[in-house]
């Protein structure tokens, strides 16, 4: 892949596999890209027209009759760029084809059922991309570090949530699952942002602080999600999240990869081609009729 500035596939470089450890993962560094900043920008540029057409057969399919779909699980600490995955990469495409949910806490209704019930509803119908930005993991993580649930129902969860995950693509709905890791210093200079610009204090919430307190306690929760959840069908890919450009370029490409993945193509005519020519001919005056 070394005309895309790859030196071999994010899928494979940024997989999590055996012996992954969170604790001496760098979240500054570029694995695998050969280029700097200027470089990744424009290699972003150019996969977006790619994965605009990928997305595109995609939905055309699905208009077809295809029942095929692609789910992104996005998950990370505060700050850590989901939302700026939804808006620069699925930004790229065409809004219809895209569905983004964000799972905060549970509403009334959903605390009456099992906590994938909601994740279930929220699942992309055929022919779409659906975006997580948080998920059923936060049922594992949040849930976890704050002491949401009783007990220690971790290893069920995982099971759980291993057995939804094959059965999501046994559906014909491709999992795609991404980690943006930052550190605690360049999440606390994000944080620093958003109480400096008035335009972003929208999203500065006060449990943000709260949250870094239990850091090493969310470290140790993720690596266990990892190490029970990444499996052969359903991998984790754990990207480093400092530098957006790369957290952005790295995310584009295993999406344009996942989508040529599925050996997408244009749906065959359902009409007579010929025919449908014919009378669009016989609409045409008679000057544009002789020189078509």
């Amino acid at each position: 892949m070394t005309e895309t500035g790859w030196r071999d596939r994010p899928s494979e470089i940024l997989r999590v596999g055996e012996g992954f450890d969170l604790g001496t993962f760098d979240t500054r560094a570029t694995p695998g890209f050969t280029g700097g900043k200027v470089e990744g920008k424009a290699a972003r540029a150019r996969l977006g027209e790619r994965l605009s057409d990928l997305q595109e057969m995609l939905y055309a399919e699905g208009r077809s009759g295809g029942g095929r779909a692609v789910v992104l699980v996005l998950q990370g600490m505060d700050t850590s760029g989901k939302g700026g995955i939804s808006r620069h990469v699925l930004g790229m495409v065409d809004p219809q084809g895209v569905a983004v949910r964000s799972f905060g806490a549970p509403t009334p209704e959903e605390l009456q059922h099992h906590y994938l019930w909601r994740v279930r509803r929220a699942l992309p119908r055929p022919g779409r991309i659906g975006v997580f930005d948080r998920s059923h993991y936060e049922d594992v993580l949040v849930a976890r570090v704050a002491r949401l649930v009783e007990g220690d129902p971790w290893q069920h969860r995982y099971a759980e949530i291993n057995r939804f995950e094959r059965e999501t693509e046994a559906a014909g709905i491709t999992v795609v699952k991404i980690a943006l890791m930052i550190s605690p210093e360049e999440q606390l200079a994000r944080l620093g942002e958003r109480l400096e610009r008035p335009e972003k204090f929208w999203k500065y919430d006060p449990s943000d602080l709260d949250a870094r307190e239990r850091w090493d306690e969310y470290m140790h929760a993720y690596q266990d999600v990892f190490d029970a959840t990444s499996t052969s069908s359903a991998p984790w890919h754990v990207v480093p999240a400092d530098r957006k450009w790369y957290a952005r370029l790295a995310v584009t490409q295993l999406l344009v990869d996942t989508l040529e993945d599925l050996h997408l193509s244009w749906p065959e005519a359902t009409f007579d081609v010929g025919a449908e020519r014919a009378r669009f001919r016989a609409l045409l005056p008679v000057d544009d009729a002789v020189a078509g």
